[in-house]
C-alpha cells in the first residue's frame, strides 16, 4: 500500500496491545459454549481473549475505511478483468452461426476400434439417422454391434497386412512388364521393408464421405487404419532405443500389438533414404527407359509396357520443423510410393531458401550445409534447393499488363510464383513423365501407392467430353447417384443452359499464344462424340478440388492476371484452390515456355488449370472423400457448392466459410481437428486417451486426405 500511494503508514495506525472489551470474559461465539455438562467450569485459554473483537477507536475506523475502498476496488477491477477475458474469449460464442452450423452434428468418425463390424454389416451415420426415423420399429435400420464391456477392450477383429501393390511376380504381370526387383533398406540388402496394417472392417455408424467416391476411384473401402497400423511398422509406438519415437506411452492400445508377431521393429536412425531410392531404381530402371529390356533372351524381344516415372515433390522451405509425426508420415511416402513400387516413384524436397545471401550457388559447401541445417539426416540426399533471387534470373521480368495484383507482393514471391520452381524442377529434372506438388500439411490415413496411384488410373479412364463441365462440380454420391448417372446430369445441366460445352482448345481474342499440340484438337465434334475421345489418355492435370470458372466468381486472386493484352477482354482462366495437384512433363513444359517465351503469368491456383485449358489438355478433378461435421440436407449441399444464386455465394469466394467443416480445403478446420483425434489427442474438450480407453477405443478411418494440417501438437 505505501509504495503504491507514495505515503508513510501514520503512527496512529500502529497498535502496540490488544484492548480488552467489557464483559468480554463471558462472551462466546456459539451455544456450544453455554450447553452441556461438560462446559461447567470451563475457562477460556489466555490466548483467546486476544481473539475478541478490538475497540473501534477513530484511528481504527479511519484504517477500516481506506482497506475496505481497497479490496472493493480491487474485486471490482478483477471482475471487471475476468468479464472482459470471459467476453473476448468467447466472442465467437455471441456472433450470428452461419446456415450449416444449424444443421446436426455428425460424431460417427469418433466410433472407435471396439465398435468394428464387416463391411457387409456397417451402416453409416447419416443412413442410420434417415432410417430411423418411423414411429414403426419394424420400419427402423436394423444394425449389428460388437460386444462392448470392460472385458471386450480389445477390437473384435485382428489387424491384416494390408498389400495394394500388383502381383509383381505372377506370371500374368510379367507377360506384358519388366521383372521387378526387390528393394531394401539398407545396402547389404538385409533389412526389408515394413508393411502397413488395417483393421478389415468400418467402425459401426461411421460417418459416410459427403463428396467422393472409394468406389468410383477404386480405393478400398472395406478397411480402416488406426495409428498403430498405419504407423506403428514406422517407428510410431516403439521406444527411441529400439529405433522408433515412443509416441504411444500414454495412448489407448488395446489389442495393437499384434501388428509385432509378423512385423519386425526397424532401427530408423541407421536409414539413409534418399541412398536407398537411388539404388530401387538403379535395380529397376529397365522397366522405365525405352528401348532397354534386362537381357537377350527370347523373352526379352517381346515389347513390354514401359511404367511411367514419377516425381513426388515437398514443397519445403528454411526453417520449416519437422515434427516426429511428419517424418512418420514422410518416411510412409518414400517406402510405399518409391520402394515397395519398385521405383515408380521418386520422393524430392524442393527446398525454398528464404535468405538470398546465401551463396548455395557459389559454394557446394553452403549447398549441403543449408540442407543439413533445414532437413532431419535420414532425409539428406533427397533436396533441391532453389531462391526467389534464383527465379528473378530464370524468369526475368518483366511480366506486364497486371490487370490487378491483390497480394501487393512481387511477381516473383512464392505466394504470387509458387509454380515457377516447380517449371524449374521439371526442366532440370525431365526423366519424369508427371510431378506431383504436394505440400507440407497434407496428411493421408489411407496407403500412399495406393491413393495416388488409383487416382492417376481413374483419371486415365475419363472421356474428354463433359470433362471441365464434371470437373467443376462436386460429386455428391448419395444425390447424384453413380458416376454414370452423375455426368448423364452434368450434361442435361449443360444442355440447359446458355454456355457452350468446351471441346478443345477454346477460341478467344488475344494477341498472340503459343500453338497448341496437335492432338489436342478433337477428332469429331462434340455430339457426334459418344464418350470416346480421351479414354485410356493419362491427365495432364488432376486436381483435388474442383477446378472453376474464377470469373463467375469472387475470388479475391481472378484477376491476378499479366502479359495478355488489356486492350482485350481478360482471357477465360480456370482454378482450383490449393496447390495439390498431379501435373504432366507436357503441361509444364507448356507453362515454361508460356512464362519465359510469352511472359505470361497468373496466380499460382490459376496457372496450371489455365494452360491446360488454353491448350486443350486433359484435367481432371478426382472425387476424394471428404467428409463433414454437419449433417447437411443432401439440397442444401449441392445448391451451396454446385450451384450458388450469385457470384458472391461461391464456396470458392466469400461463401468459403462453408467450407469451414470439411476435411479438405485451405481453411477447413474439421480437418486438423479430425487428424489430431486420429492421432490420440483431445481436441475441444473430447477425446484422448482417456476418452479413448472408457469409451470405443482409438480412431479407425478409411483412406482420407486431409489439409491443412497445421501442426501436430497433441493434447493428451
Amino acid at each position: 500500500m505505501s509504495s503504491r500511494f507514495s505515503l508513510k503508514t501514520p503512527k496512529m495506525f500502529i497498535r502496540t496491545r490488544y484492548e480488552k472489551l467489557p464483559g468480554g470474559d463471558s462472551q462466546s461465539a456459539s451455544p456450544l459454549y453455554r450447553s452441556g455438562t461438560w462446559s461447567k467450569g470451563y475457562r477460556s485459554p489466555s490466548w483467546a481473549n486476544r481473539l475478541q473483537r478490538p475497540r473501534m477507536s477513530f484511528a481504527r475506523i479511519v484504517m477500516l475505511a481506506i482497506v475496505s475502498i481497497l479490496l472493493v476496488s480491487m474485486t471490482v477491477t478483477g471482475i471487471v478483468k475476468g468479464r472482459w477475458k470471459h467476453h473476448h474469449h468467447n466472442k465467437g460464442d455471441d456472433r450470428k452461426l452461419y446456415h450449416w452450423e444449424h444443421y446436426p452434428r455428425l460424431r460417427g468418425l469418433f466410433n472407435g476400434v471396439r465398435t468394428l463390424v464387416p463391411y457387409s454389416d456397417y451402416v453409416s451415420e447419416q443412413n442410420f439417422v434417415k432410417y430411423s426415423q418411423s414411429a414403426n420399429p419394424e420400419d427402423n435400420i436394423k444394425q449389428r454391434w460388437p460386444i462392448m464391456d470392460k472385458e471386450h477392450k480389445e477390437p473384435p477383429m485382428d489387424p491384416i497386412r494390408f498389400n495394394p501393390y500388383p502381383k509383381f511376380d505372377s506370371k500374368d504381370y510379367l507377360k506384358n512388364h519388366e521383372e521387378v526387383h526387390t528393394c531394401y533398406l539398407d545396402e547389404d540388402e538385409k533389412v526389408e521393408l515394413p508393411d502397413i496394417y488395417a483393421y478389415p472392417g468400418i467402425p459401426q455408424n461411421q460417418t459416410a464421405p459427403s463428396f467422393g467416391s472409394y468406389e468410383e476411384l477404386g480405393l478400398n473401402d472395406k478397411v480402416c487404419f488406426d495409428r498403430f497400423g498405419r504407423f506403428g511398422p514406422y517407428g510410431y509406438s516403439y521406444p527411441r532405443e529400439q529405433g522408433g519415437f515412443g509416441l504411444a506411452d500414454k495412448s489407448e492400445k488395446n489389442g495393437a500389438d499384434k501388428i509385432w508377431s509378423t512385423e519386425p521393429k526397424l532401427d530408423y536412425g541407421k536409414v539413409s533414404w534418399g541412398k536407398a531410392q537411388k539404388r530401387c531404381y538403379e535395380k529397376n530402371k529397365a522397366r522405365f527407359l525405352k528401348n532397354v529390356t534386362q537381357s537377350d533372351s527370347d523373352e526379352s524381344h517381346v515389347q513390354k509396357k514401359k511404367v511411367p516415372r514419377h516425381a513426388y515433390i515437398l514443397r519445403t522451405w528454411t526453417g520449416y520443423k519437422y515434427s516426429e509425426q511428419q517424418i512418420l508420415t514422410i518416411r510412409a511416402m518414400i517406402n510405399e510410393l518409391a520402394l515397395k513400387s519398385g521405383g515408380e516413384y521418386d520422393v524430392h524436397f524442393l527446398l525454398h531458401v528464404k535468405d538470398d545471401s546465401i551463396p548455395i550457388w557459389s559454394s557446394d559447401e553452403f549447398y549441403e550445409k543449408t540442407i543439413r541445417d533445414n532437413l532431419p539426416e535420414e532425409f539428406w540426399g533427397m533436396a533441391t534447393l532453389w531462391s526467389e533471387q534464383q527465379m528473378r534470373l530464370y524468369y526475368p521480368e518483366p511480366f506486364p499488363n497486371n490487370v490487378y495484383n491483390h497480394a501487393k507482393a512481387p511477381v516473383h514471391s512464392v505466394y504470387r510464383s509458387a509454380h515457377f520452381p516447380l517449371q524449374w524442377f521439371s526442366q532440370v529434372h525431365p526423366e519424369y513423365d508427371f510431378y506431383w506438388n504436394w505440400e507440407m500439411d497434407l496428411r493421408l490415413t489411407g496407403h500412399y501407392w495406393e491413393f495416388n496411384t488409383k487416382v492417376g488410373d481413374w483419371a486415365r479412364r475419363q472421356p474428354r467430353k463433359g470433362m471441365w463441365e464434371r470437373a467443376s462440380r462436386y460429386y455428391i454420391p448419395e444425390l447424384h447417384g453413380s458416376w454414370k448417372n452423375f455426368t448423364d446430369m452434368v450434361e442435361e445441366e449443360m444442355y440447359n443452359s446458355d454456355e457452350k460445352p468446351v471441346w478443345g482448345p477454346p477460341k478467344f481474342e488475344n494477341a498472340g499464344m503459343l500453338e497448341s499440340p496437335p492432338e489436342t484438337e478433337p477428332p469429331r465434334t462434340y455430339l457426334a462424340d459418344d464418350y470416346q475421345w480421351g479414354i485410356g489418355e493419362d491427365a495432364d492435370l488432376i486436381t483435388f478440388n474442383p477446378i472453376f470458372d474464377p470469373a463467375k466468381t469472387n475470388w479475391v486472386f481472378r484477376d491476378d492476371v499479366s502479359g495478355y493484352d488489356l486492350e482485350l477482354p481478360e482471357p477465360p482462366r480456370r482454378c482450383a484452390i490449393i496447390t495439390v495437384s498431379r501435373l504432366s512433363k507436357r503441361l509444364l513444359d507448356l507453362m515454361h515456355r508460356e512464362t519465359y517465351l510469352m511472359r505470361h503469368h497468373m496466380f499460382p491456383e490459376m496457372w496450371p488449370p489455365t494452360v491446360a485449358f488454353h491448350h486443350g489438355l486433359k484435367a481432371v478433378y478426382a472425387p476424394h472423400a471428404v467428409y463433414f461435421d454437419h449433417n447437411w440436407p443432401l439440397g442444401s449441399l449441392d445448391g451451396t457448392y454446385n450451384h450458388p444464386p450469385k457470384p458472391t455465394d461461391s464456396v470458392f469466394g466469400w461463401g468459403e466459410h462453408n467450407q469451414l467443416g470439411n476435411s479438405f480445403y485451405y481453411n477447413a478446420g474439421f480437418s486438423s481437428e479430425l487428424w489430431r483425434r486420429w492421432l490420440g489427442g483431445r481436441e475441444y474438450d473430447q477425446g484422448g486417451p482417456i476418452e479413448e480407453e472408457n469409451g470405443s477405443g482409438r480412431l479407425c478411418l478409411r483412406p482420407t486426405l486431409f489439409h491443412p494440417v497445421k501442426h501436430e501438437n497433441l493434447n493428451i
